[in-house]
């Protein structure tokens, strides 16, 4: 015997939610997985010989040595550490030049509370490494490499307005996405995919030949702005 209309229209409510979740545009907070792991893996190239010991010695067993796994970690705990979310990102009011009295804050006002007043924060945390600390070395650690690759992706100095892009629906090939979903994650996984033959690996030892050959010539460049008022952070 069929259920009575109103126990029908229940039994569709788990169905509903389900197709809204997957036709919903994803919300992206950060680089991918995979974007983090590339930037770290990179970087471990450059570190100093005393920098690299250092990481080796903060490095948590689980990370195997490898800087590289614990990069996408200040993600997977920001719904533990709450406090963390806003340290993602930074916010701009519709002006293309970031101000850190002015954007460095969260939602309550914090100053400081933003990505750049984190790298800031845990860089100089690490800093008292070899003394004796209060500090959790070990999380200033992932946190800094975490952030300072979601500084470098372009909507992470964002819009207030749209929230970095998040707020912005494109499409990505087929798919209904936003802005920042595809800068975060879109982007990397197409090229892997379509360039790289799936391989990660294959990718950032291309990037590295890149630093190391044609992107070597314009260090120069990125290291100093020529237009600084507009482009480079005050601080």
């Amino acid at each position: 015997m069929a259920p009575p209309p109103h126990q029908r229209a229940l039994l569709l409510f788990p169905l509903i939610f389900l197709l809204l979740l997957l036709l919903a545009p994803p919300r992206a907070d950060a680089w991918g997985k995979e974007g983090h792991i590339m930037v770290c893996k990179i970087a471990e190239k450059y570190l100093s010989e005393k920098a690299a010991a250092a990481v080796q010695a903060l490095l948590p067993e689980s990370a195997g040595g490898e800087l590289s796994t614990v990069c996408p970690w200040a993600d997977e705990v920001r719904w533990h550490y709450h406090w963390s979310s806003p340290l993602h990102y930074a916010n701009t009011p519709q002006v293309c030049n970031f101000k850190y009295s002015r954007d460095c804050h969260n939602s309550r006002g914090e100053k400081g509370m933003c990505v750049v007043g984190a790298i800031n924060n845990y860089t100089e945390q690490l800093y008292s490494y070899g003394q004796k600390t209060s500090y959790n070395l070990t999380e200033s650690l992932m946190f800094l490499a975490h952030f300072v690759g979601d500084v470098h992706q372009p909507l992470h100095v964002g819009y207030e307005e749209d929230e970095g892009g998040n707020t912005i629906i494109v499409h990505w090939y087929r798919r209904k996405t936003n802005l920042h979903h595809v800068w975060d994650v879109s982007i990397i996984d197409t090229a892997i995919k379509d360039f790289y033959n799936r391989s990660m690996d294959t990718m950032v030892e291309a990037l590295k030949m890149n630093l190391t050959g044609g992107w070597s010539d314009d260090i120069t460049h990125w290291e100093n702005c020529k237009n600084k008022w507009a482009t480079c952070a005050n601080e």
